[in-house]
């Protein structure tokens, strides 16, 4: 499977609509539909997540003597900044850490520099391994046990019935115009959704479990957003139409097979799990390249970034 990345040009309208809408969500969240976390949560998880993604582009910048991307001015800072402000708010909007600001703040780092620290060869460049926001939150499950997901119902929980339906229609038809008309991974969508009926199907008859509990996820506001926010990062997974299709249904697939050994939070190690294999794939594929070319060595981080898309969740 090659990997074809799609045109810089749509990058950034993508990115400032998807930190519009993310924005508009928090801000709603924590004023009217019920978010639990605290206004310090999201405050701490946006300077973290600012400050090293400055902090990685200034020391990139020195180190290849350019330019740092976000000197050209406050549009430039603002426009530079806008993969952070994605992250440091899903990050906050996901994660649930009690009072506690410390695990928030680390998800934010974590995840802002995995963009920079963990990276495959693609072609002369580079590009990032992981969806940063699910990498934040994957590591912080695991490193702090005590920490978990916000609970699915607070998306929704002061508004009224006929709200509880309009949110998560609002976010279909976003989430499908931002992934048919700028990331193109609307196929990426098909397959996952195929993919998670497949599991549940598998699950019920392999295991007994009963097929509504199985689906039920789907009706939550939080898989909806996975499902046209995170999974779908340009970034990070395949262009073409058959290997997007195969990449959501293996998310769908690994989810299923990490829920029947009872491992919890399932969505987001799974996406990390397959996120994981392509990124193996694609390095597979640049060191079958070199050494056919005659070069022995191959860097696992090449200093010009790769023109790829959108930043997700």
């Amino acid at each position: 499977m090659q990997h074809q990345p799609p045109s810089r040009d749509l990058r950034l309208p993508a990115l400032r609509r998807f930190a519009v809408a993310i924005t508009a969500l928090n801000l709603l969240g924590h004023t009217f539909f019920g978010f639990e976390q605290s206004w310090a949560q999201v405050a701490v998880a946006l300077a973290a997540a600012y400050t090293t993604e400055l902090g990685l582009e200034f020391v990139s910048a020195r180190a290849a003597g350019r330019r740092a991307r976000f000197a050209g001015g406050p549009r430039a800072c603002l426009d530079f900044l806008l993969s952070a402000h994605i992250t440091g708010l899903a990050v906050a909007m996901l994660l649930y850490s009690s009072d506690q600001l410390g695990p928030i703040a680390f998800a934010a780092v974590a995840a802002t520099g995995s963009k920079v620290l963990l990276r495959v060869p693609v072609g002369s460049a580079s590009r990032h391994l992981f969806n940063p926001s699910n990498f934040g939150i994957s590591v912080t499950l695991l490193l702090f046990p005590w920490v978990g997901i916000a609970p699915p119902y607070h998306f929704s929980e002061n508004l009224p019935a006929a709200g509880q339906w309009i949110l998560p229609a609002l976010i279909v038809l976003s989430g499908s115009a931002l992934n048919i008309r700028l990331t193109h991974r609307f196929p990426l969508i098909v397959g996952w959704l195929d993919g998670f009926i497949a599991q549940a199907l598998v699950r019920s008859i392999v295991f007994g479990t009963p097929l509504v509990g199985a689906l039920l996820p789907m009706t939550g506001v939080a898989f909806i957003l996975f499902t046209f926010y995170m999974v779908t990062d340009p970034a990070t997974t395949p262009t073409r139409t058959r290997d997007q299709v195969a990449f959501g249904f293996l998310v769908a697939a690994t989810y299923g097979a990490l829920v029947t050994l009872h491992v919890v939070f399932g969505l987001f190690f799974a996406l990390t799990i397959v996120c994981g294999a392509w990124g193996v794939n694609l390095y597979t594929q640049a060191l079958v390249a070199r050494i056919r070319a005659g070069r022995l060595a191959v860097p696992f981080i090449t200093r010009r970034p790769a023109r790829v898309g959108v930043p997700q969740l």
